[in-house]
């Protein structure tokens, strides 16, 4: 009650009004200050990481915090009177903007922030913009000494370092795919295996750095998390000045468009396109647009925790989500952040990227020169479903309507700057009549897309159109076929086959309206590279680079539209064995949201082969989990398969370093046997007692998000009340990275996760210190795995992904010499075989939960005597099981 009748001191708003219950509780939020005074610049949102931040002195404990507030904020405004802050530039005009929109702060900051002496530039003539550079000459081909990239090695990890032989052999088998390529379509191509604490990074950094200095090019490292690449820019300073003299950055990050902030979208946001909160959310995203390093919104310098401060989706909202940029028709076009990062990722000698975005670029890219061909794949066991993915065909109602959108622009009554091909073209419509007439064809047929609420025109039997039929047949063909019994919350599937008649009719009626749009989009696609081959005099450079944009987007829909002819002139025919197909209801808790007719590779790793590896002279994958664990066969054959290699004339170059880590002494497996599967109390108490014994530094891990949202609400309030925050994905509104940052700053918090916590997450010391799976990580047995399973040898292809899983999770407990820890899997029915998945010489017990309890309580690793039973009982009654 007091929180809601009075404007309180407090951090992060959403998660206290998350814990009291009170939804649209609001305050002084202190992040909300830090984001204006120190924009761009890292937090972690808890009082210790505000302390850390401001170097004042943290709260001792939670009583405490109330004072530590009224400092915080006490240092925080000093600062604005800081003659130092270098931040100051357009706060002034800013706090104007937010005192009209009643931001509570303004009234506190007005008599701290003096007006300037001269009048303060808009952000948007303020930054600065980017330099058109001559295209980069082909990299020179050289060998590299192994001398060399040792000594390399050796400046890199430092004068003083412990010298480590895995690191030094790894680095030399990576220099091998620098070598000049000896046949086309033919690259070098590298498998290494690097255990935890070889030192990887910088085993490959070290011959990437020679490379690009002797000759010449661009080495690209990808990856599938955005902790590592920001771990990869930090690492990267060893080898690479920040920038070189001339003023160009060495290493550059890329990610996706809808990654980083889009000018057009922020200048509407600025001007009346937001509005109450989110509006403020516009200003303070201005304030660090002023001052961040590259724009990148997701996973860069814009702190993850901002967006969630607002709930709403305003962050998405100021990024190119929809590939709607129109290029040099923008009026921030010689200023945008993407645009600035592709230039300079043209001149870089490394860029850091994602493997989604890679494989796009290598099928998509508009620059065939700056397609990447020395690649290195960290984290190359997520390789598989990265390609899985982007060699996808999904025709939804979701991709459909966005489709439309782009082609005919916003409904009526939207609001925002979206504008469809009309707009966006109207000069050449104007000066090219073809042209003209194409994009009236296009704009015509794209009407036969489905329109704002298609979904509920399915749900009242009214389709509009032949796409919405063809939807409505889907779903209707797939709730009669459901043999889930599964409840609303989740989603329902059947296969592509022996359809009813209705699907097959409209599917050919659908077909039929994809192919009207096609060929207007095909028409105009040929006279704009008419009129860049024959320019009429207004078109100048701008004008070029816009139109040439629009033939790159026009090429990327002409291709998805042929995807989906493709897909739908299979239905009812006979089955392709390259292919999975199937049809689905997609839902989310109880909430029906897209239908779809979805169709994947059943080994995609042939499109990546012939669109990646083929074109590419040296690739690496690497990994601490690249192989499988498997006691007996060749523990290479699944990596090889999942690689691509094995789809070229090729033999792959195969590299293993052994962990240094001593896991018999450092890590041990508990196997709980007493926890009954489905026994939801019971597993919500095992989870509460093993953090309490634990004193937090608690990683759980869940396969359902139904029973973590269930396990938490039963045990964070008695694990709040005894001291240990508890934390969880899909329940806290904090993003993912976030929730991590907090977890690692503190040692007795614990954090619940899926999934995206399985991998990629790296706490070492105290704060990860037991690592706790609800059961054995079985995959879903949905119909794509079905039919890969069937292909791919049965129970072993199951076993294999589930070692990889259990691999991967047991990879987050061990990340430096100093760390130890229990890994506990809460499933009696363990099979033995799995167990190989674990490092060998780690003890592995099957134990109860009050033993277990003892085990992690007084951190005893690899003894050979089991806890008495007197001893379980103490922490029996030490640890009451009430937890219904």
């Amino acid at each position: 009650m007091a929180a809601a009748d009075t404007p309180v001191l407090l951090i992060n708003a959403p998660l206290v009004a998350n814990r009291l219950g009170y939804p649209d509780l609001s305050g002084l939020d202190l992040l909300e200050l830090f984001a204006f005074v120190h924009p761009a610049r890292f937090c972690v949102p808890t009082p210790r990481g505000l302390a850390e931040a401001l170097e004042i002195a943290e709260p001792e404990g939670d009583e405490h915090v109330p004072a530590f507030l009224q400092a915080a904020a006490g240092a925080l405004v000093a600062a604005c009177e800081n003659p130092e802050w270098f931040e100051r530039a357009g706060a002034w005009s800013a706090l104007q903007s937010l005192e009209r929109l009643r931001w509570p702060w303004a009234q506190v900051l007005k008599p701290h922030i003096a007006r300037p002496e001269k009048a303060e530039k808009w952000l948007f003539s303020a930054l600065p913009e980017w330099e058109e550079a001559g295209e980069r000459a082909p990299p020179r081909q050289v060998e590299l000494p192994s001398e060399q990239v040792l000594a390399q090695l050796d400046a890199l990890t430092g004068e003083g370092s412990e010298r480590r032989d895995g690191q030094r052999a790894y680095a030399q088998d990576v220099a091998r795919i620098f070598a000049p390529r000896q046949r086309n379509e033919q690259p070098h191509v590298a498998l290494a295996q690097a255990g935890t604490g070889i030192g990887k990074t910088l085993g490959y950094l070290a011959p990437a750095s020679v490379w690009t200095a002797a000759s010449g090019g661009t080495v690209w490292v990808s990856t599938f998390t955005k902790n590592l690449q920001r771990q990869l820019r930090s690492e990267s300073r060893r080898a690479w000045p920040l920038k070189r003299p001339d003023g160009t950055p060495p290493v550059v990050v890329r990610k996706g468009r809808e990654n980083y902030l889009c000018l057009l979208n922020l200048e509407d946001a600025l001007q009346g396109g937001f509005a109450g909160r989110p509006a403020i959310l516009a200003q303070l995203v201005a304030r660090w647009a002023s001052f961040t390093r590259d724009g990148d919104m997701i996973g860069g310098d814009l702190p993850g925790w901002l967006g969630t401060l607002f709930r709403k989706r305003g962050i998405a909202a100021l990024t190119d989500q929809r590939g709607e940029c129109i290029y040099a028709g923008c009026p921030h076009y010689r200023k945008c952040f993407i645009e600035r990062s592709q230039r300079d990722s043209a001149q870089a000698d490394l860029v850091i990227a994602n493997h989604a975005l890679v494989m796009v670029n290598a099928a998509r890219g508009r620059d065939h020169a700056q397609r990447p061909t020395r690649i290195i794949f960290d984290e190359g066991h997520h390789v598989f479903e990265a390609a899985d993915s982007t060699f996808a065909a999904t025709l939804s109602g979701q991709e459909a309507i966005e489709l439309r959108r782009w082609i005919t622009g916003p409904e009526r009554k939207n609001r925002g700057r979206r504008r469809g091909l009309a707009a966006r073209l109207a000069d050449v419509a104007s000066y090219d009549e073809a042209g003209g007439e194409a994009i009236e064809d296009a704009c015509e047929a794209g009407t036969l897309l489905p329109g704002d609420g298609w979904l509920q025109r399915l749900h009242e039997g009214e389709p509009l159109g032949p796409v919405e039929a063809l939807l409505s047949a889907v779903r209707s063909a797939t709730y009669a076929r459901d043999e889930s019994g599964q409840e609303a919350g989740y989603g329902i599937e059947t296969e592509a086959s022996g359809l009813p008649g209705e699907v097959i009719e409209a599917a050919g009626a659908a077909a039929e309206a994809l192919a009207a749009i096609r060929t207007p989009l095909m028409r105009l696609g040929g006279r704009l590279e008419a009129i860049i081959a024959d320019p009429p005099d207004w078109l100048d450079g701008q004008g070029r680079a816009r139109i040439e944009g629009a033939r790159f987007s026009l090429q990327w829909r002409v291709d998805l539209l042929a995807a989906w002819e493709a897909l739908l002139d299979r239905l009812g025919g006979p089955a392709d064995p390259e292919f999975v197909d199937w049809l689905a209801v997609d839902r989310s808790d109880a909430r029906e949201f897209d239908v779809a007719i979805n169709r994947r590779w059943l080994d995609p790793m042939k499109p990546f082969a012939r669109v990646v590896l083929e074109p590419a002279h040296g690739v690496m994958l690497t990994s601490a989990t690249l192989t499988d664990r498997v006691e007996t066969g060749d523990p290479w054959e699944s990596a090889i398969a999942r690689s691509g290699a094995g789809h070229l004339e090729i033999q792959p170059l195969l590299s293993s370093a052994q962990s240094p880590f001593d896991y018999a002494s450092r890590a041990e497996v508990l196997i709980v046997t007493d926890v009954k599967k489905g026994d939801l109390p019971g597993l919500a108490g095992a989870y509460a007692r093993l953090i309490e014994a634990s004193g937090g530094g608690v990683l759980g891990l869940f396969t359902a998000i139904r029973r973590l949202r269930a396990v938490h609400g039963r045990i964070a309030d008695r694990l709040a009340r005894e001291g240990l925050p508890l934390y969880a994905q899909h329940v806290d509104p904090i993003d993912t990275g976030t929730l991590v940052d907090i977890f690692r700053d503190d040692p007795r918090a614990s954090l619940l996760g899926t999934d995206a916590l399985r991998d990629g997450v790296d706490v070492p010391g105290r704060s990860l210190r037991c690592v706790v799976m609800e059961s054995v990580p079985w995959p879903r047995p949905d119909i794509l795995h079905k039919a890969r399973r069937a292909a791919n040898g049965g129970n072993a292809h199951d076993d294999r992904i589930i070692r990889a899983r259990l691999a991967q999770a047991f990879g987050r407990l061990i990340r430096g010499k100093e760390d130890h820890g229990h890994f506990v899997v809460l499933s009696p029915a363990f099979p033995s075989r799995l167990l190989s998945a674990f490092p060998e010489g780690t003890v592995v017990r099957r134990v109860t939960l009050d033993e277990a309890l003892v085990r992690v309580r007084d951190s005893l690793i690899g003894e050979d005597a089991n806890p008495s039973a007197q001893d379980a009982g103490k922490l029996d009654d030490e640890i009451p099981d009430s937890w219904g």
